[in-house]
């Protein structure tokens, strides 16, 4: 009798071992996965993002509306780094180790994620669609990394590229933060002057919070820059813009990267940025509302929010969207390797970005057209798009 006592009392020790096993992957229980996400809600690249977090979570209470995936709700956690690399770097602790999320996503910033990649790698935290698109985000072990679009560098050229064609441009400058960012967009110009065999005339280097460019201006006017690559925050490319303007230099262009590809660069008053370019990996959605599926993402964005839609909301949205249909395909015994599975057999087209999204095993970067566009009328309007050369 003491034997089969014995015998059941372990049997019902391995059954709760298992059991135990089963659900023994970080942020994901019978009832729940945990998502995190790690951004600038409060510095210089707020406007970038805490659009991006509203329209994610948009996403994510629907589907826990309607009953969530495979039986699971999510659990969306959200930390502000003020675009500071030491507050990042606690709050990812946080994230990775104390509140245990699965995943994350919309993680802003290059040097911000840089220096969170081992805490997420090292308890296997997949890190999709950060709102930096950095080359360095897809650098090394990709296991755990899935960037959502193109990269600035990337991007900068083909914008670059396409105006210098449409201009016949004979004189590239940059402006630029000299950090992982800013550097990338100044080598990118570099890089296209030399292919295209123009001249890389001059550059200027600045404070991410920086306010005041009239010697900066001067400087690269009287360099005869025809087209100035931007690698700079988004309030500091409105500065730039409107002091070249003021100032009457009205014939080079400016163009940014997709960190500058944001709605409030476009709605300055007065048309202050009108004429500006940005080259991204996705199309603006305010000059497409005659699109059916566009117009319905806009007008549930108004209600939810109080307030219009923007670029970082296209952003959001598509992250979000990303990591349901991965969660979807993994299926009910969701681990890091039945994610990783699920995220390299994903291809869909994003009505919302107009743009085609696939991932693969050899290849983490969702997305690879690079749209053009300029602000007219204060609205970003697409001017010419291409496939990335690099």
């Amino acid at each position: 009798m003491k034997n089969i006592i014995a015998k059941s009392i372990v049997a019902l020790g391995l059954a709760a071992g298992m059991a135990t096993t089963a659900h023994a992957t970080q942020g994901v229980s019978d009832t729940e996965i945990v998502i995190g996400s790690n951004g600038d809600l409060s510095g210089v690249f707020a406007a970038f993002n805490v659009g991006a977090i509203k329209a994610a979570q948009q996403i994510f209470d629907k589907v826990n509306a309607d009953g969530g995936i495979h039986g699971r709700k999510i659990r969306f956690v959200v930390e502000d780094h003020g675009y500071q690399v030491p507050k990042a770097v606690q709050n990812f602790n946080k994230l990775v180790n104390s509140d245990r999320v699965f995943a994350m996503i919309l993680n802003l910033g290059t040097p911000h994620n840089i220096a969170g990649f081992p805490l997420m790698e090292s308890k296997q935290v997949a890190n999709v669609s950060p709102l930096t698109a950095a080359r360095q985000m897809l650098e090394g072990d990709t296991t755990y990394k899935y960037s959502g679009l193109g990269s600035y560098y990337g991007e900068t050229k083909e914008g670059i590229r396409i105006l210098a064609k449409e201009k016949n441009a004979t004189k590239i400058c940059a402006m630029y933060i000299p950090s992982d960012f800013g550097l990338e967009v100044h080598e990118a110009a570099k890089d296209v002057a030399a292919e295209l065999g123009v001249e890389y005339a001059d550059e200027t280097t600045h404070r991410p919070d920086e306010q005041e460019f009239v010697g900066s201006i001067q400087k690269l006017r009287a360099s005869g820059c025809e087209i100035v690559a931007m690698g700079i925050a988004v309030r500091p490319t409105i500065i730039a813009v409107g002091t070249a303007k003021r100032l009457g230099w009205n014939e080079a262009a400016f163009i940014g990267s997709s960190a500058g590809f944001n709605t409030a660069i476009a709605k300055v008053p007065e048309g202050v940025t009108e004429g500006y370019y940005a080259a991204a990996g996705w199309s603006d959605f305010e000059n497409r509302l005659d699109n059916e599926a566009v117009a319905a993402w806009a007008k549930s964005y108004q209600e939810a929010h109080g307030e219009p839609a923007g670029t970082a909301g296209q952003l959001g949205q598509a992250a979000a969207n990303t990591l349901v249909k991965a969660f979807e395909a993994a299926g009910k015994d969701l681990t890091a390797e039945s994610f990783k599975t699920a995220m390299e057999g994903l291809s869909f087209n994003d009505p919302i970005l107009d743009v085609d999204i696939a991932y693969g095993a050899d290849d983490h970067q969702g997305g690879g057209t690079i749209v053009v566009s300029q602000i007219k009328d204060g609205k970003w309007v697409e001017i010419g798009r291409a496939e990335p050369t690099e």
